[in-house]
């Protein structure tokens, strides 16, 4: 009975966890809105770090960074293994509180502020590094997709269980020269590729609807503290997902194993990454595909946020507006 109590007093918590991360990436979006298209990425960035920051401290939780902005304490930023809250329900805290600092410092589509949330030991404590990362959306048998297997193989296989030909898939891949050879082999079996500048969070959110946003698998390599996000986003709203940590040096291998990952090259699948109760707290700073960016009014400031929540299966749109306040700047 006291074991049943216990559980039904985390769900209630978790359960109004969720309102609260939702006016933490608010308070963030709102502080790196400010600095829209002024061309500062790290002004920016530190605007959105300092916010989140204030915000977490006031959570009644006893909160762990595991994936934040650095590994020590070397900057003010939310590093890895910094505490937060103010005390409670033990959680480990993922934060991305400017995701998107080009696409924000030149008021560009797609820049969100964003974090996860989940009890204790759910969440990859991932150190600041590259990770191959594959993702597809629900809907589909178990094993559709393996990072191991070639580009061509996986969109056949993913053309099949949808039902499709290869040229009606599209896949989402960052835009950098180290995947020329990926595009070329995603091209040669006639599926599309849409390429982005940034933000592989929201673009790994997007293969979860493929209807609304055109996008049916995520392919590519981008940084490991997003892919955990992204990650905590699909186990809440359904999916598949694998990732492995490129540890190709001796020095990344040796922050790996300080953080307690001892097989450099393993391959993680989605409940590796994230497991337990997630919830993931998202909000627009410019307009994008998955929010609308921050809208400073006269008098008051609209923000349109996203939470998702793993253990209901739940996804709730807010849209927020608050009253005006001289730290909001603008």
């Amino acid at each position: 009975m006291a074991d049943a109590v216990t559980e039904g007093s985390r769900g209630v918590a978790m359960r109004i966890l969720g309102l609260e991360l939702a006016r933490v990436t608010e308070r963030a979006a709102i502080a790196a809105a400010g600095l829209r298209g002024q061309g500062n990425e790290k002004q920016a960035d530190q605007a959105a770090v300092d916010a989140m920051r204030e915000e977490l401290n006031t959570l009644p939780v006893d909160g762990t960074v595991v994936i934040g902005e650095g590994e020590r304490d070397q900057a003010p930023m939310l590093y890895i293994g910094e505490k937060i809250g103010r005390g409670g329900l033990a959680v480990d805290v993922a934060v991305d509180p400017l995701e998107g600092t080009t696409l924000c410092a030149k008021d560009m589509p797609g820049a969100i502020a964003v974090m996860a949330l989940a009890e204790r030991g759910s969440l990859l404590a991932a150190p600041d590094v590259y990770m191959q990362k594959i993702a597809i959306g629900p809907g589909y048998p178990p094993g559709v997709i393996d990072l191991d297997a070639p580009a061509h193989e996986n969109i056949a296989a993913l053309a099949r269980a949808k039902g499709v030909r290869p040229s009606q898939i599209t896949a989402l891949v960052l835009d950098r020269p180290r995947h020329a050879d990926l595009v070329a082999a995603i091209r040669a079996t006639g599926a599309g590729v849409r390429l982005i500048s940034d933000g592989d969070i929201a673009g790994i959110i997007h293969t979860t609807s493929p209807d609304e946003t055109g996008i049916d698998i995520y392919l590519g390599t981008g940084a490991a503290p997003e892919g955990v996000i992204a990650a905590g986003a699909l186990r809440c709203t359904g999916g598949q997902m694998q990732g492995r940590l490129i540890l190709d040096s001796a020095e990344k291998r040796r922050r790996a194993e300080a953080m307690g990952i001892t097989e450099p090259s393993r391959k993680y699948e989605l409940m590796d990454l994230a497991r337990g109760d997630v919830i993931v707290a998202a909000t627009g700073v410019t307009d994008g595909p998955l929010l609308r960016g921050v809208r400073f009014r006269p008098n008051t400031i609209e923000t349109e946020t996203v939470v998702y929540r793993s253990a209901t299966g739940t996804i709730r749109r807010i849209r927020g507006e608050r009253r005006r306040m001289e730290r909001d700047g603008r």
